[in-house]
């Protein structure tokens, strides 16, 4: 019912999943991710042991292969079934059952793999990896997003669209970013929307937010508070309308 990219920035450490489908908040089925762990995608059939014990072995130091083995060897429904995931070392695997609905495979490479099922064919994947790699100066998030939209360009699910996510976690247990469209017509367009959202005003608060290093994070709203303000200054000077469809923010006074 899907395709999706499971990554590692290898500069950061950061992780990340984007994925689109013909099916409803695919983002709330296929990602599960824990920062300084790893991320696990689980798709098709869907299996969610999938994702939580997967992510539950990670953090017992399990490789990628014998956490495949595992769920697999356990599970009458795999060959219905497809994973991918990686550990915050790097390490990824890849699962694609034999009864997956046709075309159905994956693609691992150094920190990313890309796995797919009821694709047109198997250049939803590998346009997908490419993008990735060629995108491989850009942001994270938008290495992701230009990747999934790559594979959306070369056919996607062979069905049509509906749904699509892009979470990334840094080193907390908690997502440095995590969006979704869960029911529309052109879900990647509409998450890149949602990016751009989240650069006037979200991602900027995200960096003041606790982590574990610092469990105060940033205190003083005003400096959040200055900080929005400035940003909505300079994109009215420079003419740039709101990506947002909410009603107008009015300063904390």
């Amino acid at each position: 019912m899907t395709w999706s990219i499971v990554a590692r920035d290898p500069q950061t450490g950061h992780l990340a999943i984007a994925v689109a489908s013909r099916f409803f908040a695919v983002g709330c089925a296929v990602p599960h991710i824990r920062g300084r762990v790893g991320a696990v995608a689980t798709q098709a059939f869907v299996s969610p042991l999938y994702g939580t014990d997967g992510l539950a072995m990670l953090g017992e130091g399990k490789s990628p292969e014998e956490i495949i083995t595992a769920v697999t060897s356990r599970d009458d429904g795999c060959q219905q079934r497809q994973m991918h995931l990686i550990d915050a070392q790097g390490r990824n695997a890849a699962f694609t059952g034999s009864k997956c609905v046709d075309w159905a495979g994956h693609l691992v490479d150094d920190n990313v793999s890309v796995a797919g099922n009821m694709l047109v064919g198997p250049q939803v994947i590998e346009k997908t990896l490419k993008a990735y790699k060629d995108l491989a100066k850009a942001p994270f998030a938008e290495r992701l997003l230009g990747a999934m939209e790559a594979g959306e360009a070369a056919g996607g699910d062979k069905r049509g669209k509906q749904s699509a996510a892009l979470v990334i976690y840094r080193d907390q247990d908690y997502p440095w970013l995590r969006i979704h469209a869960d029911d529309h017509g052109d879900p990647l367009t509409e998450l890149w929307r949602l990016y751009q959202v989240a650069q006037e005003r979200y991602l900027h608060v995200a960096e003041t937010m606790p982590t574990r290093d610092d469990p105060h994070g940033m205190i003083d709203r005003s400096e959040i508070d200055r900080k929005i303000a400035e940003l909505e200054a300079e994109r009215i000077a420079a003419g740039r309308a709101s990506a947002s469809y909410a009603t107008a923010w009015v300063p904390h006074e």
